[in-house]
């Protein structure tokens, strides 16, 4: 089974306990390689950026993402309109809302650590993937950069 695992699953792809829990042909989007391109750009060290790097490449290497195209821009709208009906900010969420018009544009669950992110959107299939006791459901910097550039009122918001 084909599905898309947004930025939240693969940072932690490498501390998920069961694989079972994930697609069999696991997708991602460009925007996910968009939000983890932040991450070595805002990293607070050395050793921190060099790790987003090294997961940025791997992402490169393991995924040819799937574009954010005419048919996802068409999905975002819904996209955008449900999360309004919600009474949820697309503007602070629009990368989790760019990624989620990807996977209804192609018809594919989404794979979420934080499945939350993408309550209350009509016509997408959400599956909750568990994190390992150990790990805390990712707020990585790279997260909060990108909202802070869409949304200045709730910075450390993560997505």
């Amino acid at each position: 089974m084909r599905g898309i695992l947004d930025t939240s699953t693969v940072i932690l792809l490498g501390k998920l306990a069961d694989a079972k829990t994930l697609p069999t042909e696991p997708l991602i989007t460009a925007v996910t390689l968009a939000e983890l391109s932040v991450g070595p750009l805002v990293a607070k060290g050395e050793s921190e950026r060099a790790a987003r790097q090294t997961q940025l490449q791997q992402a490169e290497a393991d995924f040819k993402p799937l574009p954010f195209d005419a048919d996802a821009a068409r999905a975002f709208g819904g996209v955008a309109a449900s999360l309004r009906r919600a009474g949820r900010k697309t503007t602070a969420r629009t990368y989790d809302a760019m990624i989620a018009a990807t996977a209804v544009a192609n018809e594919l669950p989404i794979y979420t650590c934080k499945p939350t992110d993408f309550n209350d959107i009509d016509g997408l299939d959400v599956v909750a993937v568990p994190v390992p006791d150990d790990q805390p459901t990712p707020s990585t910097s790279e997260q909060a950069a990108h909202e802070t550039a869409h949304d200045p009122e709730s910075p450390q918001q993560p997505s």
